[in-house]
């Protein structure tokens, strides 16, 4: 078991973001974690990668115990890439490399060079990788992030939103690229997603979030009109497609009118 999630707990005041979230994680499964804006889907990613600090709760990869670790320990144990990351004046190259930083010391190695031409290779930057990340394209700086991610070469990986600044071509391609790295590795991933067909056949577990906990959780094949309606407060139709759900809104079900 690569990561244990236990009764983690996360809040401003008396307002309660995350409430009392459990569950495990094992080596190269990829996780989901789907619900509305303002679910507590983003704040419970930073949780687990320490950017925030529960309230309550712990989580441990491979028996260890993360929020007590230094920053620079959390880093070789759990790579993390934000919806929305910074933008500086540095190159592809360079921000993918950042990412071997927690396992460099004094010199750049041989190993650091390689992984990084390998991962920019592998997400499609291999032209892009002198160019400046402020002068790409918001999809190119995303595929840069999550390259950097892999270079991390961590047990655990979050992704928050991997695909959102994405077309409908490079979220297929990259999400195959995720889950060829993700497999290959045997890391496992834990990724907030909006696209519920989308995680549905790209990922091992679904979990879904609402009002700060989780109230489904289970394969692909949990999702029905039931779990959506209570999740999303809409009617759909669910469809099965070579065996995987796929998500059809009911246009009946809509509120069309402003």
């Amino acid at each position: 078991m690569s990561i244990r999630v236990e009764g983690l707990t996360f809040g401003y005041g008396d307002r309660t973001i995350v409430d009392d979230v459990s569950f495990d994680g094992a080596d190269g499964r990829i996780i989901s974690v789907l619900g509305p804006n303002g679910v507590g889907k983003t704040t419970l990613l930073k949780c687990l990668c320490r950017i925030l600090q529960p309230g309550a709760g712990r989580v441990t990869v491979d028996g260890e115990d993360v929020l007590s670790m230094p920053r620079m320990g959390v880093a070789r144990m759990i790579g993390y890439v934000p919806q929305h990351p910074s933008v500086t004046r540095t190159t592809v190259f360079d921000s993918v490399l950042i990412g071997r930083r927690p396992h460099m010391r004094w010199s750049l190695t041989k190993k650091a060079r390689t992984m990084t031409r390998d991962a920019g290779r592998a997400m499609g930057l291999s032209g892009l990788s002198m160019r400046h990340i402020d002068e790409i394209s918001g999809g190119e700086l995303q595929k840069t992030q999550i390259a950097r991610a892999i270079v991390q070469d961590t047990r655990v990986l979050v992704l928050d939103e991997p695909t959102s600044s994405l077309d409908i071509v490079n979220q297929h391609r990259t999400m195959r690229l995720i889950k060829e790295s993700v497999k290959g590795r045997q890391v496992c991933t834990i990724m907030s997603m909006h696209d519920i067909n989308l995680a549905a056949c790209c990922s091992d577990e679904l979990m879904f979030m609402k009002g700060g906990r989780v109230v489904a959780r289970g394969p692909p094949s949990i999702v029905n009109h039931d779990v959506i309606k209570d999740v999303y407060g809409i009617d759909v139709d669910v469809l099965d497609h070579n065996g995987l759900p796929v998500v059809v809104p009911s246009i009946s079900g809509l509120d069309l009118h402003p």
